[in-house]
């Protein structure tokens, strides 16, 4: 059996079950002093200076009597929409970091023999659930899915569901204490039921296997299964129609023929109807077939070389501004990197929603998925990594069967350290284990020479990686747009070469020369130079600049320019383009028009 079913934090697929949706209202109560806690049993430093008749807020207590005190109630608590953040809903709220409390009723008659779950796509960033004043557990991590049974806990007719939600930074977590990007509290993402058998098919991975041409293999975890339970794999488009057992353990595995299935890819994003089966389990899925390996300098994607035109993007709806958290949240921000001409999306600095990855698969972009080992992390401490392997391994099972994910990054501009090293070599292996069809890499700092003439990539780490990818910032925090032209770079010449971000600030609207700072025509002769510097290197094989929107960030302070915004973006909050948009797209559109003739002409 493969070991990986141990690491499946939750069902393969949810986004296709049918679901109850419990987004809507909610009533909330704000509690920085963790009163909502006051006599439960994990809390300790004031127990003597509360009465007895104080409730826990989970408890959803109400009086009976008419001198029962009972100092909260969650039905006439202001509302809040789930999903939702709580810095775009309450003007209060809007720098509050700390616990907030959120409730809603529902009723669910649950069929016999069924069993029920109930799934947050994401909430930020500590959060306790309790349904009808009973504990379902704990989740720590900002932006991946996470659920719990709650086929034992359901009462006939109303049932109370209480969700405590704390985005205090802290010291031990992933991320840290510092961040480039607003940390939103709330449930950000949506909260459903849904239902499955007894026996149910909690896990599946299903894709072209390297090194083996078009054989495909499907791999089932089952969850309260016995030995000898039947599963069943149908592409009926292909005429697929294949069988395997379970074993004692739940797993089984088949290999597919996909000789006749056509191959994923940017230009031809082709998704087949997979219908898998597991007993009296149902569970259907869009899936794409390609391949995607390094040779020598050259990323083949199916075999054939591809230049990687991307856009780094964070999840956000600029113009609000909020977390984005649905399919049109999506298609708006998926749309802009089309439209500048974009083959290729790094999400970053952390999971972003299922949506996004959905509709890559649907419109053929190439996607880079990241956890959020950033700045400031404490690398010897279990408890940090710890954090970052629960969200490594969250993400990875839900999106190991997206045609249109290629890269898995495991870190963001992190110091060079031993503990770092072993850090991040650990989250490698967990990823190589996990899922065996797609690059790693990380977003790397780059090395300057004494002289500031040669750059170089010398952390040790770029020798894990798939993809030699760096950040760099010339032109922008150091030296000028025409120190490009001068600089070279030592690399390895046969390894594919990435730029994970460059960059520049620019307020829209506001011109003057090109030496000024903040303008536009500043930020363009940024993006010229260092376009005309990376074509020089003989293997750039792609770059995602940063980034496609200007974003919210409490580390920008400088009044009347940033006042709060990155101000990076090829686009304004509003959504109007910078001239830097403009410098970006025509260098795509000349790049596409390069390699669409190389291919032509290897045919």
């Amino acid at each position: 059996m493969s070991d990986s079913f141990s690491d499946t934090p939750h069902a393969q697929n949810a986004y296709y079950r049918p679901r109850f949706s419990l987004n809507g209202a909610w009533g909330y109560i704000v509690d920085p002093y963790e009163t909502g806690y006051r006599n439960h049993r994990d809390w300790r430093p004031f127990d003597e200076a509360f009465h007895p008749s104080d409730r826990t807020f989970f408890e959803d207590a109400r009086p009976v009597n008419a001198w029962d005190r009972i100092e909260y109630d969650f039905r006439v608590a202001p509302k809040m929409q789930v999903p939702g953040d709580w810095f775009h809903q309450v003007e209060e709220l809007r720098y509050y970091e700390g616990s907030v409390w959120l409730h809603r009723d529902f009723e669910y008659e649950l069929r016999e023999g069924k069993r029920l779950f109930l799934r947050f796509e994401a909430a930020n960033y500590e959060t306790d659930v309790y349904i009808n004043g009973e504990s379902l557990g704990r989740h720590t991590g900002g932006f991946d899915p996470f659920e719990f049974e709650i086929t034992r806990f359901l009462h006939g007719g109303a049932n109370s569901l209480i969700v405590r939600v704390n985005n205090r930074r802290e010291k031990n977590t992933v991320p840290g204490m510092a961040t480039d990007w607003w940390n939103y509290g709330g449930i950000t993402r949506d909260v459903y039921l849904f239902e499955t058998p007894a026996c149910y098919l909690r896990d599946y991975h299903f894709q072209l296997q390297p090194g083996k041409g078009d054989i495909g293999l499907a791999e089932f975890w089952l969850d309260g299964a016995e030995e000898g339970v039947e599963l069943g794999i149908e592409i009926p488009a292909l005429g697929i129609d294949a069988k395997a057992f379970a074993d004692e353990n739940g797993y089984a595995r088949t290999e597919v023929s996909l000789s006749k299935a056509q191959r994923w890819s940017p230009e031809t994003p082709k998704l087949y109807e997979v219908r898998f089966t597991a007993g009296e389990d149902q569970v259907q899925d869009l899936i794409g077939f390609r391949t995607i390996e390094t040779r020598g300098a050259d990323v083949l994607l199916n075999d054939e070389p591809i230049f990687l035109r991307g856009i780094s993007i964070h999840e956000e709806v600029a113009s609000v501004p909020r977390r984005a958290h649905s399919r049109a949240d999506a298609q708006t921000l998926l749309k802009q990197a089309v439209e500048l001409n974009c083959n290729f999306v790094r999400l970053a600095h952390y999971p972003h929603n299922e949506h996004m990855l959905r509709l890559a698969d649907e419109m053929g972009l190439l996607v880079w998925e990241e956890i959020p080992v950033y700045w400031g992390i404490d690398y010897e401490n279990p408890v940090a990594y710890e954090s970052a392997l629960s969200q490594l391994r969250s993400v990875v099972h839900r999106d190991r069967n997206r045609a249109s994910v290629i890269v898995w990054s495991v870190a963001n501009e992190t110091p060079v350290t031993e503990s770092r090293l072993a850090f991040l070599g650990k989250l490698k292996s967990t990823v190589r284990k996990l899922d065996s069809h797609r690059l790693v890499s990380a977003a790397l700092d780059r090395t300057q020479s004494e002289d500031k003439r040669v750059l170089s990539l010398q952390d040790p780490f770029v020798h894990e990686s798939d993809l030699m990818s760096c950040n760099q910032y010339l032109g922008w925090y150091y030296g000028m747009p025409d120190d490009c032209a001068v600089v070279s770079w030592d690399l390895d010449p046969d390894k594919p070469f990435f730029i994970s971000e460059f960059g520049a600030g620019a307020l829209a609207g506001r011109h003057g020369p090109k030496e000024e700072v903040w303008t536009e025509e500043y930020q363009a002769w940024v993006y010229e130079q260092q376009l005309a510097m990376l074509e020089k290197v003989s293997n750039f094989r792609g770059c995602s600049p940063w980034i496609l929107q200007d974003f919210r960030s409490p580390r920008r302070n400088l009044s009347g320019v940033q006042d709060h915004w990155n101000r990076k973006g090829l686009l304004a909050p509003d959504g109007r383009k910078k001239k830097a948009f403009h410098v970006l797209k025509a260098f795509y559109d000349r790049i596409e028009s390069t390699y669409r003739k190389e291919s032509e002409t290897s045919v």
